[in-house]
């Protein structure tokens, strides 16, 4: 697993490092496609993360790596967000167990549909919240680690 994280992830940003962009960029784009990469609605993040990318010039290229390598974080909270998202709001969270989930498409196909939109909704508000503290604290963490990075690659 190391090797792999190494081989997908950090080589190519230490290739970005030498290539002359600034640590504060690479930092910035690694935290933007990481945080981007946990929005919960599940196949919006490419899309999200180029937009993103290109509104604030950064790498798209680095964004969009990290957008792909926290995919598996991204379906792993999709529960959390739902559920944070339903305490933000006051609401019952939807059951989302696989039995229950099925029970109530067969007494109400639209009605699910409807509590599944305004829970995914939700989850996008409880998202929104969290995504600036996030970003800046990725950034912070980022930042010097990238640095150190970088001139540890230069003095080789």
């Amino acid at each position: 697993m190391k090797q792999l994280l190494r081989k997908k992830l950090i080589d190519p940003l230490v290739g970005l490092l030498k290539q002359g962009i600034s640590t504060e960029k690479i930092a910035l784009g690694v935290s933007v496609g990481a945080v981007i990469g946990i929005f919960p609605v599940i196949g919006a993040t490419t899309l999200l993360s180029a937009a993103v990318a290109l509104a604030l010039r950064l790498n798209l290229p680095a964004v969009q790596l990290v957008n792909y390598v926290v995919y598996p974080l991204q379906v792993a909270l999709l529960i959390p967000f739902f559920q944070f998202g339903a305490w933000l709001f006051g609401v019952e969270p939807l059951p989302l167990s696989a039995t229950e989930l099925m029970a109530m498409f067969k007494a109400d196909f639209w009605g699910v549909v409807s509590r599944l939109w305004d829970t995914t909704m939700r989850a996008i508000v409880a998202w929104g919240v969290i995504c600036l503290p996030l970003v800046i604290g990725l950034y912070v963490v980022l930042r010097p680690i990238l640095q150190f990075l970088k001139s540890g690659k230069e003095t080789r």
